[in-house]
């Protein structure tokens, strides 16, 4: 089985923030402004990937990628990025995420 890092591949790096409030735990991609929810940090990551998988993939699928990339320099990286250094401060839980884009995006 072939991955997205075997096949030439592009990525971009996302950076996510993460904040309790109250009973919840709130997450939010900076770069896409895409936002979601959960009880526990987990449960907000993974509502958060699958929003961001969805605005990414919508986004493609309506021929504006490439647009939105350019007007919110979203930076398209040949080269797997090996570390990512998110700049939120340290109060904010963050952490970067890094998608492949290769006509469908995925987490790498």
């Amino acid at each position: 089985m072939t991955t997205s890092r075997d096949r030439q591949a592009h990525f971009v790096v996302l950076t996510c923030t993460f904040r309790k409030e109250d009973k919840w735990v709130t997450a939010e991609c900076q770069e896409l402004g895409t936002a979601a929810f959960g009880r526990n940090l987990d449960e907000a990551e993974k509502r958060l990937r699958e929003a961001i998988l969805l605005h990414l993939n919508t986004l493609e699928d309506v021929g504006e990628r490439a647009r939105f990339f350019k007007e919110h320099k979203i930076r398209i990286h040949t080269d797997y990025p090996e570390s990512a250094h998110p700049t939120i401060p340290t109060k904010v839980l963050s952490k970067a995420q890094v998608v492949a884009v290769d006509r469908v995006f995925a987490f790498a």
